[in-house]
């Protein structure tokens, strides 16, 4: 790879002939398909049907027009070339926009018709480019654009640098942009990528003291709901009738806490329709005015985020008090990092001037630098590759705080002061979990209020935030965390260690430099740089290494299914040999480690009580930094390693459950090592949280499993089903005064959905239930979500139905096959009303896709809970094949429940797998589920569709 940097100077590029139509590159258009492709001459406007061999032979010959490159590349299956990608133009022109990466999402971000076929979406895409062009000459001469006035004053030195490091788009958005014409000239240092220099800086503001305790009635609540709904502006708003019920119960969420330890705690279950975003917001927000403090509401997806954000325009509609009242929290490594981005362009090289130009373009004009989820587009990583994009975002425990030069610009601390000042805080429930068992955010503070929207992943994302995994990866990423870069790495490399975090905060105490040294020296019992290979070669380095070959040997001296691409797993008792020596050793050698980083820890905290006047506000804030930073990236995960190891030669306490486990990606080793988990992980998170809350609103469409059914031959109701939803909730472990609400949907399940169980599949059969697939996507004319169990199942069947849908003209895009994100599949799927889409757990559960762009729901299998060991361990707590039968109904509930988002959707759900007559109540009980062959199945979708 070349070294050569970008250039500061560049030399002239030729001026546009003409500013009133910014010129088009006369380059041919390709949109390709599935083993086909179309092509459009420049010169004489025919349209041709091409081979994919065909058009990749053109494509490497001349530079096409597309959209996409990447994915074009995958689906004519050849190696990349270069192109004309509208995606990356749309970046230049609209950073920070939405945009799904397809010629109709393009169309739809830019107000134009969607194209109905593949000719014609082929045929749009010079125009789309036209319209991009001529919005940048537009802000050439300073007229109004979109969403960034007149005036684009950074777009001319950007455009500039990355024509000259070869970006093909350059010399003409250089000419749409006017050099060389009517005065107009480069400056002569142009701005470049340097955004950090025109970022502005955030304030300090002094603290808002404690919150008040004045409570909010449920009439005010019901008052404040009808404010928000009536706006004229909102013509949107569906009338909720239960809605004004939901908003007046969760106000008891707002009520005064009456004894230390015991919030008051509102249980919520309100079916899809109800209204339930804004039903919590109208207390929430009173709640927060009123009391000078912020309410923080938890939701598990980032869709939900973003809908929470989109309905609070309601109560802020002018776009700058939005902004004060209203922030976006996420965890460090979600955001940008500009140390991390001025290091990239400082070494950048030629090639990477356009991925780095877009991240500039995009820095620049972000709400809050938030890279997964936000405003950052999610194909920018397929586009440009992780290193150049999501690569420069802070890392976990990396940040050097107040003695960055860029500190005062910083995108996490500007998020982390004005959620301080906000009335709502839309943050995730792993933020949440973590800040709560360190026992305060950033701050060091705790907010009193919470709502936990998708309340239903309560438990799963408290099993991920107390859970410790003692693999080689979590022991390399610590060595990386203590040690920085090693192996002759240049200093200006982006792992930075714990000696460049603190040095400068240690002073004159030698006994913290002496601990700080001894520490370093310590760390590198831990796994280093090229462990894997060395624990497969059986030739371990250090004690980690030795324990984590040792790990592997009793997982495949143990374990079932090795033939298959999955991850391993096997019980930690009893060992191989010579694993418990392994394991004392280890255990011994860490505890040589947590030493000396618990004497810095003391000693740092010591000079901060010491030097509490003499220090200025951000060397405190440092200090404290450092302090909680020693904690939880260090000191207590290795205290957790160390009980681990030691419980191998003892007993596993009662309340965790210990496995050693490799983990594997299509069938490649990638880590080892020994996990361990909470069996009831709803324990820490009522201990955590129960005594700096006062008050707690869970919510979800699916909190109980109480709709009529039976376990074990009884029926479940009311306080039963409550009290199963209870205990997975962990509101069982809180002294707390708990106040429960269900209300039904008010969607008319019978009329606007069927439910089709088709029972006559051979099951392990692939081919057949690929055809089940195909006759399914078909006969519903798309918008249809194919849901798997298994990824392998998955990737067999998109590689069987993508070819016979293309030709069919439906287009299928895949989770685990496509190079997307989770989240920018779904926004495909949701912009082209008639693809499909395949994926697992992660799309049934951030899928809102409302309209006719989701109308079929096809499930492969029944989702029985996977049987492994933390499994079967919560399995023989939480009620034996009751607690199976439990999940499974909720997994359904959830996923019929996409299906349906507005009044006017339609919808089928088939489930291509017999199903238990006692599962079926996990449908809404007006609804009769069918059992049908797959020829009825496919008749019955045909027919609802065609009235």
């Amino acid at each position: 790879m070349s070294s050569t940097p970008l250039p500061s100077d560049p030399s002239p590029l030729p001026a546009a002939p003409g500013r009133q139509a910014p010129r088009l590159p006369a380059a041919p258009v390709l949109l390709a398909g599935l083993g086909r492709a179309v092509w459009i001459d420049p010169e004489e406007g025919e349209v041709l049907d091409l081979s994919a061999d065909a058009a990749a032979r053109r494509a490497a010959a001349t530079p096409p027009l597309l959209c996409h490159a990447r994915a074009t590349v995958r689906r004519l299956g050849c190696d990349p070339f270069p192109a004309f990608d509208l995606l990356e133009l749309f970046a230049f022109v609209r950073p920070a926009s939405f945009c799904a990466p397809t010629p109709a999402g393009l169309a739809q971000a830019l107000g134009h018709p969607v194209p109905g076929d593949p000719e014609a979406a082929a045929a749009a895409l010079p125009g789309l480019a036209q319209v991009l062009l001529a919005e940048l000459a537009a802000r050439g001469t300073g007229e109004p654009h979109h969403g960034l006035g007149g005036g684009d004053r950074d777009a001319p030195g950007v455009a500039w640098l990355m024509a000259q490091a070869g970006w093909l788009w350059g010399p003409y958005v250089v000419a749409a942009l006017g050099f060389g014409e009517g005065g107009m000239e480069l400056p002569k240092r142009t701005l470049g990528l340097r955004v950090w220099e025109r970022l502005p800086e955030w304030e300090e503001r002094p603290p808002r003291g404690a919150p008040g305790s004045q409570p909010v009635q449920p009439q005010e609540a019901r008052d404040r709901l009808a404010g928000l709904l009536a706006p004229e502006e909102f013509e949107d708003a569906e009338p909720r009738p239960q809605q004004a019920d939901y908003a007046a119960a969760a106000a008891a969420a707002f009520a005064p806490r009456e004894e230390e330890g015991e919030p008051q705690v509102v249980l919520a279950e309100a079916g899809t329709g109800t209204g339930k975003t804004l039903g919590y917001l109208a207390p929430a927000s009173l709640w927060a005015e009123r009391n000078k403090a912020a309410v923080w509401v938890s939701t598990y997806t980032r869709n939900l985020q973003g809908q929470v954000d989109d309905e609070l325009t309601r109560l802020f509609p002018e776009p700058r008090e939005r902004a004060r009242k209203v922030v976006i929290r996420k965890g460090r490594e979600n955001y940008l990092c500009l140390l991390n981005l001025a290091e990239a362009v400082a070494q950048a090289r030629p090639q990477d001037a356009v991925a780095l130009g877009l991240m500039a373009r995009w820095a620049a004009r972000t709400r809050n630098g938030d890279m997964v989820g936000g405003d950052f587009p999610g194909w920018f990583p397929d586009l440009f590759g992780p290193a150049r994009t999501l690569g420069l975002a802070d890392r976990r425990g990396e940040c050097i705080y107040s003695a960055c030069q860029h500190y005062k610009k910083c995108f996490i601390e500007r998020s982390v002061r004005a959620a301080r000042q906000a009335e709502i805080v839309i943050a995730n429930h792993a933020l949440v979990l973590i800040q709560a068992a360190m026992g305060g955010g950033d701050d060091g503070q705790l907010p009193t209020r919470y709502v936990f929207d998708e309340g239903h992943q309560l438990f799963d994302a408290a099993d991920s935030a107390f859970a410790a995994h003692l693999t080689g990866l979590e022991s390399r990423e610590l060595r990386r965390w203590i040690l920085g870069a090693e192996g002759g790495r240049r200093a200006s490399s982006r792992l930075r260690g714990l000696q460049r975090r603190v040095e400068d905060l240690l002073g004159d105490d030698d006994k913290a430099r002496t601990a700080l040294e001894e520490a370093l020296k310590a760390a590198r019992v831990l796994a280093g740089e090229g462990w894997r290979q060395r624990v497969e070669e059986g030739r371990p380095e250090g004690a980690t290494e030795r324990f984590l070959l040792l790990a592997g040997r009793q997982v495949y001296a143990r374990a079932e299914g090795q033939d298959q691409p999955y991850s391993l797993e096997a019980p930690a008792r009893p060992p191989v040999a010579g694993l418990l020596e392994a394991a004392e050793e280890l255990a011994e050698e860490l505890a040589d480690l947590a030493a000396p980083l618990t004497r810095l820890r003391r000693l740092l905290v010591q000079r901060l009580d010491a030097e509490a006047e003499a220090l200025d506000s951000d060397t405190r804030r440092r200090i404290e930094a450092a302090a909680r930073s020693l904690d939880s990236r260090a000191i207590l995960p290795i205290a957790a390693w160390r009980a681990m190891l030691q419980a191998l030669a003892e007993e596993t306490p009662p309340e965790f459950c210990d496995w050693f486990a490799v983990e594997r990606i299509e069938g490649r080793d990638i880590d080892v090592g020994l996990y361990r988990h909470w069996v009831d992980p709803s324990r820490p998170f009522a201990a955590s949280l129960g005594q700096a809350a006062h008050g707690l609103l869970i919510t979800s469409a699916t909190l109980t499993d109480d709709s009529g059914k039976r376990d074990h031959g009884e029926e479940l109701h009311g306080a039963d089903a409550w009290q199963a939803a209870e205990a997975r909730l962990g509101i069982n472990h809180l002294m707390a005064n708990v106040s429960r609400l269900s209300l039904p949907s008010p969607f008319d399940y019978a009329r606007q959905t069927r439910i089709l169980i088709v029972h006559d599949l051979k099951r392990g059969d692939v081919r057949q239930l690929a055809s089940a697939y195909r006759e399914l996507f078909l006969a519903s004319g798309g918008g249809a979500l194919g849901l798997f169990t298994a990824i392998a199942r998955l990737r067999a069947v998109q590689k069987l139905i993508a070819q016979p849908l293309a030709d069919q003209g439906l287009t299928l895009y895949s989770q685990h096959v496509d190079g997307l994100d989770t989240g920018t599949l779904v926004d495909i799927f949701r912009a082209e009303e008639d693809s499909c889409l395949l994926g697992t757990d992660a799309v049934r559960d951030g899928v809102d896709v409302p309209g006719r762009a989701l109308r079929l729901i096809a499930f492969d299998r029944v989702p029985w809970p996977r049987p492994d060991i933390i499994h079967k361990a919560r399995r023989e707590v939480f009620g034996g094949r009751a607690y199976d039968e439990r999940l499974t109904r909720l997994k359904l509930r959830q996923a019929y429940g996409r299906l349906i988002r507005r009044a006017d959707d339609r919808g089928v759900f088939v489930l291509l797998d017999p199903l238990p007559s006692r599962l079926l109540d996990a449908f809404p009980p007006e609804v009769t589920a069918e059992r049908v062959g797959l020829a009825e199945a496919v008749a019955v979708v045909k027919e609802f569709f065609a009235t």
